[in-house]
């Protein structure tokens, strides 16, 4: 008789994935038609945003704050000093609705540590019971840290396609000079999500064409980290990013040239949404690699303020492929960056640093900002083979090279 052994091998990882918010609710007026579901999340919102996105959201917060009984006889209750926080109370009468009673923040020009600590000041303040989290990427991700840190739900809602800060349970970390720092991953993503097409469209289109540039990262920085992965989730991620990637391509500029119509909004749902739900289901293997690498590098020069975090990322996909080619010898990197250049040039990407407005930095200065992009925790060691700052150089000062120039050995 033959003995059969019937032991097997036990996975101890618990694999833990924050895929997507609890509620979206998108469309045109879509936050007039939200007010049931904000007031289902508390009674006394912090609502948390820049100061330009707090004052361009308010004629559309305003149906919400009514209408759910804070609109009403309105009266000023003063926050702590320092804060900077307004706190308004006040219920409509009949309204049958709950009453909220709100106060607003703004959250300063950086998510960094200095401006959580005033906003946490300003929740306890007013003891908010819930967030609601109004602007761009920076904006949204103080609010849902803060959420995050001070254990109650969130709503966001983004005033601009420019990125999909509004889906992820991630908030990145910048220094008050607005250089990155680190990133926090959340426990979970936001409770609500409220995308307002037509607050939307009041976003200069440049906000729109940076957020593509974001999104469009995905299927490059997932197809080199996560391409020959055989796990389900991670497979998923990556073919999602292809589709997202299609779908950019195919719509963008006709997208640009109608906004408010319907592929507007298929390629706003595309940057916002779609993005944020390849990063949920492959988690950050499949959201950030050399691209958003060299992004994090750039933001440690002072001149690369003026420009959006998706313009960076889209010139950093530039990089990311010219290293594929250099270092690999990689044909399919150097066609994909060709069709990148000829798409980057069709809606108003930046192809190189002098479109950056970093045309006239120092060689140190380049050097500084390829050195953090390499540094051991960078994303951009999630690339199949080693990448040291000096390679790093040559790419991102030859984003634009004839297919076959400059090649470097490792």
């Amino acid at each position: 008789m033959t003995q059969t052994s019937t032991s097997t091998k036990t996975d101890t990882s618990l694999l833990s994935l924050t895929i997507a918010p609890a509620c979206v609710l998108r469309g045109q007026n879509a936050l007039a038609r939200s007010r049931e579901a904000i007031a289902r999340l508390g009674k006394r919102p912090l609502i948390v945003g820049g100061s330009n996105s707090l004052a361009t959201a308010k004629p559309f917060l305003q149906p919400i704050l009514q209408g759910a009984g804070a609109g009403g006889a309105r009266a000023d209750t003063g926050a702590r000093a320092g804060t900077g926080a307004r706190a308004d109370t006040g219920a409509r009468a009949g309204t049958g609705a709950p009453p909220l009673q709100f106060a607003e923040i703004a959250y300063g020009t950086d998510c960094s540590e200095m401006s959580l600590a005033n906003l946490r000041e300003a929740a306890a303040t007013h003891e908010a019971d819930f967030i609601i989290g109004v602007g761009g990427g920076k904006a949204l991700d103080a609010a849902k840290l803060l959420a995050y840190q001070c254990q109650i739900p969130i709503a966001t809602i983004p005033t601009s396609a420019a990125t999909c800060a509004a889906w992820t349970a991630l908030s990145n970390i910048y220094s008050e000079q607005g250089a990155f720092q680190y990133d926090v991953t959340l426990a979970r993503c936001p409770d609500l999500l409220i995308l307002d097409y037509d607050l939307i469209q009041t976003a200069p289109q440049r906000t729109l064409v940076a957020g593509i540039g974001d999104a469009i990262a995905k299927w490059y920085e997932a197809s080199v980290s996560s391409g020959h992965s055989e796990q389900t989730m991670i497979v998923s991620a990556v073919q999602q990013a292809r589709i997202l990637r299609d779908i950019l391509f195919q719509k963008s500029a006709i997208a640009l040239q109608e906004p408010g119509s319907e592929t507007w909004q298929e390629v706003t749902d595309a940057v916002v949404l779609l993005a944020g739900v390849i990063g949920g289901i492959g988690g950050a293997q499949c959201r950030t690699v050399a691209a958003h690498a060299v992004h994090n590098g750039l933001t440690h020069l002072l001149a690369s303020h003026g420009t959006l975090h998706g313009e960076k990322v889209a010139y950093g996909i530039l990089v990311q492929l010219r290293l594929e080619e250099m270092l690999q010898n990689n044909q399919l990197a150097a066609t994909a960056r060709q069709q990148l250049l000829k798409f980057y040039g069709e809606i108003g990407l930046p192809q190189t640093l002098d479109s950056l407005g970093l045309g006239d930095i120092s060689l140190t200065e380049l050097q500084r900002s390829a050195e953090i992009a390499c540094n051991p925790n960078s994303d951009i060691h999630r690339l199949p083979f080693k990448v040291v700052p000096e390679q790093l150089m040559a790419a991102m000062v030859s984003t634009t090279a004839p297919v076959g120039e400059l090649k470097v050995k490792n």
